[in-house]
């Protein structure tokens, strides 16, 4: 019997990307916990789900502080800085929406003087390069968003604190993945934004990654309403 090739059913980006949502939409029906959350936090899940293909881990540890989205949205619209705990964020965020909103991310994970803190403090060098971001950038607006590790939350909750950085101008997104400080570093984060009232968009437990944080950050941008930004960055 001859091998016989093949090609792909649907073979178009765009229609790839259309299906697959069809789908995520279809089986979300069979998850009567999916019915707890509103269209907008369906839409950041949905997202989730496609980068995942984890609909039940998904939908049972995902996490929104009230209004978190539409929160987090206004503050991108503020210019706010994205500070991210790896370069695995920076290069995958669009670069069309950074443009589009004038978010600058930072990321200070290899710089020098991250290496030099975190063997001074014998400490991780996520928890050394979010301290230098705070501080240089605290009286900015601020997303911290964190897929990887876990001793991110820590050291970014400390310095607001320490700092003494206007909370109204913060945000949290928190899917570190990993088996050590992990729990225990998101449980912090959600108390720690329940506690102040800061919106927060995080996925407990151990699942998480830095693609979910992507994701949640595509989708959130995708849903502001206010496209005078996108006019702009079209030339219109």
């Amino acid at each position: 019997m001859k091998f016989k090739q093949e090609q792909p059913p649907i073979n178009i980006g765009a229609d790839i990307s259309v299906r697959s949502f069809e789908i995520i939409a279809q089986e979300l029906k069979e998850y009567p916990e999916a019915k707890k959350f509103n269209s907008n936090e369906i839409e950041v899940i949905s997202r989730l789900i496609h980068t995942s293909t984890c609909f039940k881990s998904v939908l049972e540890n995902i996490f929104f502080t009230p209004n978190a989205i539409a929160r987090i949205q206004k503050l991108l619209q503020k210019k706010a800085k994205i500070i991210v705990d790896v370069n695995m964020i920076k290069v995958g965020l669009s670069q069309f929406y950074l443009d589009t909103y004038q978010n600058e991310v930072v990321c200070y994970i290899n710089e020098p003087f991250t290496y030099k803190y975190a063997k001074k403090n014998k400490t991780t060098r996520s928890y050394g390069a979010v301290v230098e971001a705070i501080k240089k950038h605290k009286d900015e607006p601020m997303i911290l968003a964190c897929g990887n590790a876990p001793t991110f939350i820590y050291a970014a909750i400390n310095t607001l604190l320490n700092e003494g950085v206007d909370l109204k101008n913060v945000a949290f997104i928190l899917f570190p993945v990993g088996f050590v400080n992990v729990v225990e570093s998101k449980d912090y984060g959600k108390r720690f934004c329940e506690y102040f009232d800061i919106p927060a968009i995080l996925m407990q437990g151990r699942f998480g990654s830095s693609t979910m944080t992507v994701a949640t950050l595509h989708a959130t941008y995708k849903l502001i309403k206010d496209y005078d930004g996108v006019e702009k960055y079209n030339g219109k």
